[in-house]
């Protein structure tokens, strides 16, 4: 995470919107409920009743699932109501915030990068980090002892196009073999499974591995699969996204007192959660019970939360990068990332945080002069 001839891109772009996210979720269909801890005497921030917020029941987005858990947002909103709303799909999240149904979101690089090409630029901003690595190859022992074994394999990953998908190519193709993206067929063989059934396919041996997020890597190594290459080693310093923070840009302009108030709902949480690491995994696994209606045993829970890293930078560089990527593979024409960040409202709060600020890496919005 070749370039498409000019004709495809359009429909390549529409196709790969309409496919699940990085690590994301597993269908297309929001659930939606109210939290309401309101402290009395709080005020309502820029008159609004409430703000709506978008996130996945999965552990990549637990900064959003411990936000809401602990009552994090509603406490920074104040009598302005917050309001959240689970996805299992990328695309959905994306009709969502272009509908006006959600107002922030919490979502994968990939569908965050094709809405906004999609929109041509005018849908969303990507507004902060919140969540690196947390990526595995996990394989058959038995059938792959090495990173070469893999050639002639058939090895799993999430959806066509998506952030798993796009890397496992890329580093396929590093390797030196051929494969087709579109069919997946080639030196290695790519299967593209909906991560909530990758474990089955991986019980019943209709795959050999899998280049899969967090939680679905441990679920396979609870079946005797094994971890032959964590993504994170092949990124500069462990760090790659796996978890932004967008906003639609209407509201963005109409009520930035809002969107700080939520950036500093999450900048909180992330440090809750290197605080409190033991209550901060017992949280965000109570969430996921409530939004998915199942807890993670312990034995997929704490292999899962250990392999990811809650990080404020929404780490830029690296989105641009696995753009790059996508486009090397031939499954995205090199897009137009220009003003994709705005990272003003995030580095405002970091200061008044006391903390570093963080950068967009050129693909931020051109700020007016004073």
């Amino acid at each position: 995470m070749g370039l498409l001839r000019r004709r495809a891109v359009p429909a390549l772009l529409t196709a790969l919107l309409l496919l699940a996210p990085a690590g994301c979720g597993y269908g297309s269909q929001a659930k939606e409920k109210d939290t309401v801890r309101i402290a009395a005497g709080a005020q309502k921030i820029d008159g609004l009743d409430s703000v709506r917020i978008g996130y996945f029941a999965n552990l990549t987005h637990a900064t959003a699932l411990i936000g809401n858990r602990q009552g994090l947002f509603q406490k920074a909103l104040g009598a302005t109501r917050a309001t959240y709303a689970t996805f299992n799909a990328g695309p959905s999240e994306i009709e969502a915030l272009n509908a006006g149904s959600i107002d922030i979101g919490w979502i994968g690089p990939s569908p965050a990068i094709n809405g906004f090409t999609k929109s041509g630029g005018t849908n969303l901003r990507i507004i902060g980090g919140s969540a690196s690595g947390g990526v595995k190859l996990v394989v058959n022992p038995k059938k792959i002892k090495t990173l070469d074994d893999v050639r002639g394999k058939k090895i799993a990953t999430p959806q066509l196009g998506n952030t798993q998908d796009v890397a496992f190519l890329n580093w396929a193709a590093g390797k030196g073999w051929q494969v087709d993206a579109q069919s997946g067929k080639g030196e290695v063989t790519v299967v593209r499974s909906d991560n909530k059934v990758t474990p089955d396919a991986y019980k019943s041996a209709s795959i050999d591995g899998a280049w899969v997020p967090e939680p679905t890597a441990s679920k396979i190594v609870a079946l005797g699969g094994k971890v032959l290459l964590d993504e994170k080693t092949l990124w500069p310093g462990g760090s790659f996204v796996i978890t932004n923070i967008i906003v639609s840009q209407k509201f963005l302009a109409r009520h930035p007192r809002a969107v700080e108030a939520v950036l500093k709902a999450s900048v909180a949480t992330n440090r809750w959660i290197k605080d409190h690491p033991g209550r901060a995994r017992q949280a965000a696994n109570q969430q996921l019970a409530a939004d998915a209606g199942k807890a993670l045993p312990r034995r997929v829970l704490d292999p899962a939360w250990q392999s990811i890293d809650f990080t404020d930078d929404p780490l830029a560089a690296t989105l641009r990068t696995e753009a790059a990527h996508a486009a090397r593979a031939g499954l995205l024409q090199r897009p137009d990332l220009s003003g994709i960040y705005d990272l003003a409202p995030l580095n405002k709060v970091l200061k008044a945080a006391g903390q570093r600020p963080v950068d967009d890496a050129g693909l931020g919005v051109r700020q007016p002069p004073r």
